[in-house]
């Protein structure tokens, strides 16, 4: 019998290993042309199948069967269509052509073929249990990831969660072709293993997912050499391994939720995750995740999505019409993945994000210019911050309409979130916006004493901006209590800063709320030789920060602060404090010109003073 494999045939190497007598292989040109393209790209696939065409001719030598190559290459527009069955009916006329029988592992091409009449054989892709990986030869129970590269010895982390260590493994460093070897062991029993499977397949770069291992294989050029990483759980948990357990039970099955799961790299995240996602399932609940690769250990009951046409925003769409329960969202990083778990959590659906952040309060600040700000605690209404395996802090999320903390007047009252500890139900942040700035004000300080208030914060810099908006002079201010200030300027703007009959400071009063006292600069009580106080504001410096170079326009000083997209920074001019404002979407800081903020930031930038951001 004469045969014409197609290019599924050929990559899994079926043609060699048919079983029957064989006359002629017909090779297509066409299926030659797609394998040197693949190849070309790096892909695996493409060397696999170049491989098998190798082991053809060499049958043919020994006289096992002839080999024969027909038909054309492909134009650049028909291999641009093989999605769309080009190449395919290319391959299905060069077997009726030949008289020969198609031989495909695509069961597509298999069933269009008997349609057209065209003589096939399906012989379906053959999966086999393999072994171990030759790169498990490096794995202990302590290690969590093994890093080959070539030219750099054997490296492992290793050790337990939250006190892991990056450590060389290996005596000997590793050759160009020691890497080739382990590269093309785990490539090639992923494909061949039920075990296994090509989560991506891109130029350089192949991420594949074996039992429970994660391994990316970089090559030339996207990498400077061949490197193989593969990272695992070397832990397994469940929910009552943690404390707060049965609070967090009722919580999450109370109604559906949504969740940030916090922490810093490698602290156990992504375990405490799937403690929960089982937990949930075991629970009666329908769990789904997106992740992007595919890597929570979750049992059969839980299906795993990954990007759909290579975006998430259309997983979720489809995740919307099987309506799950609970939806593990792994990992929730760039704006598009927080705005597409904010919709599916308004949308009804439970949502838990597993974030990055060093500090709970900051997985949350990560939503801020994302999601508009009276809508946070709808979309994320609890906050689990993991460190070292261990659930470290629980906040809990909610929106109150208040006078923010600090502040007293009554007209100051306005939507403040509240961040309060689980634990003890007491409060621990509060953001609201201040004078157009969204502000995140702590409410104790790490060793619980009470931190700067509201007032301490932020009146404190309001004011100092207010009294520079009308004097001339050197301003410094001191906070009395929670609602009175002093402020001494120089005795030439007493007048200014008073205005009319008292009508200026009053206005400032009823501006921010705080009661003001006007003196004179030779009156502060801790004036020092040098013209200036030892604890005015004005001297506050503060750390070092980004250096920026602002930008201005017609209508706009503009601060570009690419990356910082929805940070609340603080701006400051030679180390000290200018305003605090939140990055745009866009990645940049608006001041509109003629405004007292903008006036000041100009002055400093006209003085040569160096203008830097600093996270808040």
């Amino acid at each position: 019998m004469d045969i014409l494999p197609d290019t599924s045939a050929v990559i899994d190497g079926r043609v060699s290993a048919y079983d029957g007598e064989i006359g002629t292989v017909y090779v297509p040109e066409a299926v030659v042309a797609e394998l040197e393209s693949q190849a070309n790209d790096g892909r695996d696939a493409g060397w696999s199948g170049l491989e098998e065409l190798q082991r053809l001719v060499e049958l043919a030598d020994e006289g096992a069967f002839a080999v024969e190559y027909v038909g054309r290459r492909p134009s650049a527009s028909e291999t641009h269509g093989a999605g769309e069955g080009d190449i395919d009916a290319l391959i299905r006329d060069l077997a009726a052509e030949h008289g020969a029988t198609l031989l495909t592992s695509d069961v597509v091409q298999a069933e269009v073929a008997k349609a057209t009449g065209v003589p096939v054989e399906y012989i379906e892709p053959e999966t086999e249990d393999t072994g171990t990986l030759a790169i498990e030869q490096f794995l202990d129970e302590q290690t969590m990831s093994v890093h080959l590269k070539t030219g750099v010895k054997p490296m492992a982390k290793r050790g337990a969660i939250g006190d892991m260590h990056y450590q060389t493994i290996g005596d000997d460093v590793l050759t160009e072709s020691e890497m080739a070897e382990f590269a093309h062991d785990v490539e090639a029993k992923a494909r061949a293993s039920s075990e296994g499977f090509v989560e991506l397949s891109e130029p350089g770069m192949n991420i594949i997912q074996f039992r429970d291992m994660r391994i990316a294989v970089a090559r030339p050029p996207f990498a400077d050499g061949i490197e193989v990483t593969m990272v695992r759980p070397i832990v397994k948990t469940d929910l009552d391994d943690y404390e707060f357990a049965d609070d967090l039970r009722e919580r999450i099955t109370e109604h559906q939720r949504g969740i940030l799961i916090s922490g810093a790299p490698g602290a156990g995240k992504s375990t405490f995750a799937q403690a929960v996602a089982e937990f949930l399932a075991e629970s009666d609940y329908a769990v789904k995740t997106m992740e992007k690769p595919r890597d929570l250990q979750v049992g059969p009951h839980i299906t795993q999505y990954t990007e759909l046409g290579g975006s998430m925003e259309k997983t979720a769409d489809s995740l919307l019409m099987v309506r799950p329960d609970y939806t593990i969202y792994d990992e929730v990083r760039k704006t598009s993945d927080f705005r597409t778990f904010a919709d599916m959590r308004l949308a009804g659906v439970g949502m838990i994000g597993v974030v990055h952040a060093t500090r709970a309060i900051d997985a949350l600040q990560r939503l801020v210019g994302r999601v508009e700000l009276g809508m946070i605690p709808q979309v994320v209404d609890t906050v689990v911050y993991i460190e070292a395996g261990q659930v470290n802090t629980v906040y809990d999320v909610k929106t109150e309409v208040k006078v923010p903390h600090g502040l007293v007047e009554e007209d100051l009252a306005r939507p403040v979130i509240v961040i309060e500890d689980f634990e003890t139900g007491e409060p621990a942040y509060e953001i609201y916006t201040f004078n157009r700035q969204v502000v995140t004000v702590p409410l104790d300080d790490e060793d619980g004493e009470p931190a700067e208030t509201g007032v301490d914060r932020i009146a404190k810099n309001e004011i100092e901006r207010e009294i520079k908006s009308v004097a001339r002079g050197h301003v410094e201010v001191e906070l009395k209590g929670q609602n009175t200030a002093v402020v001494y300027v120089s005795e030439n703007d007493i007048s200014t800063v008073i205005g009319k009959g008292g009508g200026r400071i009053s206005d400032i009063e009823n501006r921010l709320g705080i009661d003001i006292d006007v003196r004179t600069l030779d009156e502060h009580p801790g004036r020092n030789a040098g013209g200036r106080s030892s604890s005015g504001s004005s001297s506050d410096s503060r750390g070092q920060g980004e250096i920026v170079q602002p930008e201005i326009t017609s209508r706009h000083v503009v601060i570009p602060l690419g990356g910082h997209q929805g940070e609340t920074v603080e701006v400051q001019a030679n180390g000290e404090y200018l305003f605090t404002a939140t990055v745009s979407r866009g990645g940049e800081i608006q001041v509109s010109r003629g405004s007292a903020i903008a006036e000041e930031l100009e002055l400093a930038i006209d003085r040569g003073k160096t203008i830097t951001v600093a996270p808040q």
